[in-house]
C-alpha cells in the first residue's frame, strides 16, 4: 500500500485534513486544491492517502485505484463491504497517527470526493467513535447509511458539509441529498450546498470549503497538552 501524500503547512501544524480521492484517481488528484486551501489554512496539514489498485466490477473488472469494488449501479450501489471496511480502517489509522503526532482529534477533518466521500461518511459515523473536527462530503453518497441507524453523541456533534453538483450524472444529487437527510434525521448539524457543475469541483466550492474549515477551526483552540 502506498504511503499517503503529506502536505506540511508553513506554520507548525495544529490541525489536519485527511482527504480521500475518487474512483480511478490517485493521491495527487487534490494536491492543487490542498495547496490552495493552505494559503488560508496556514497551520493545517493535509494528508492524502492512496486507494489500492483492484478490479472494479462495473468497469468490466478493470483494475484501478478504488476504495472498494462497485458490483452494480442500480437501483442503489451494490458494493464490496469488506473492502469498504478495510478502507475505513486505513482512515482510522491515519487519524490515530495524526493524534499520536500531537494533533487534537477535534482539529482533524475527514474530506472525501465521490467514492472517497462514501468511505469518509462510513468511517466518521459507523466506525470512528472519538472526537473529530468535522466531515466534508463532496459529490458523494452513503451506501452504508440507513433510516434506522443510531449514532453516538460524539458522532451527532460532528459538523458536516455536503457539497454536490446539480448536473452530476455519476453520483446523482438525490443520492447525496439522501445521505444529508439521513444525517439530519439523526440530529447531526449538516449543511447542503449545490453548484452549477457536474461530477467535479469548482473554484467557488473550494472557497466555501476554505471558509467552512476556517470557521470550524476558529471554534477549536489547539490543546497544548497534546503537542509532543
Amino acid at each position: 500500500m502506498s504511503d499517503p501524500l503529506i502536505l506540511e503547512p508553513t506554520l507548525a501544524a495544529d490541525a489536519c485534513v485527511i482527504w480521500l480521492h475518487g474512483l480511478g484517481a490517485d493521491r495527487y488528484d487534490f494536491l492543487p486544491v490542498a495547496e490552495a486551501l493552505q494559503e488560508q489554512l496556514r497551520s493545517t496539514r493535509f494528508v492524502m492517502p492512496q486507494a489500492p489498485t483492484q478490479p472494479v466490477t462495473i468497469n468490466g473488472g478493470l483494475p484501478m485505484p478504488s476504495w472498494y469494488d462497485i458490483l452494480a449501479m442500480s437501483p442503489a450501489r451494490a458494493i464490496n463491504r469488506e473492502q469498504l471496511a478495510a478502507s475505513a480502517q486505513q482512515v482510522i489509522s491515519l487519524i490515530e497517527a495524526q493524534r499520536d503526532s500531537g494533533i487534537d482529534p477535534a482539529r482533524i477533518f475527514l474530506v472525501g470526493f465521490s467514492q472517497g466521500g462514501a468511505v469518509v461518511l462510513h468511517t466518521a459515523f459507523l466506525r470512528w467513535q472519538g472526537p473529530l473536527g468535522g466531515v466534508i462530503a463532496l459529490s458523494t453518497y452513503a451506501p452504508t447509511f440507513s433510516d434506522e441507524m443510531q449514532l453516538m453523541d460524539t458522532q451527532k456533534q460532528l459538523p458536516v458539509l455536503c457539497l454536490h453538483g446539480r448536473f452530476d450524472d455519476v453520483v446523482l444529487p438525490s443520492m447525496g441529498r439522501t445521505a444529508h437527510d439521513q444525517l439530519a434525521a439523526c440530529g447531526v448539524s449538516v449543511q447542503w450546498r449545490d453548484y452549477p457543475m457536474a461530477h467535479e469541483v469548482l473554484p467557488e466550492e473550494i472557497r466555501d470549503i476554505a471558509d467552512w474549515l476556517a470557521l470550524q477551526l476558529s471554534t477549536q483552540t489547539p490543546r497544548a497538552e497534546n503537542n509532543k
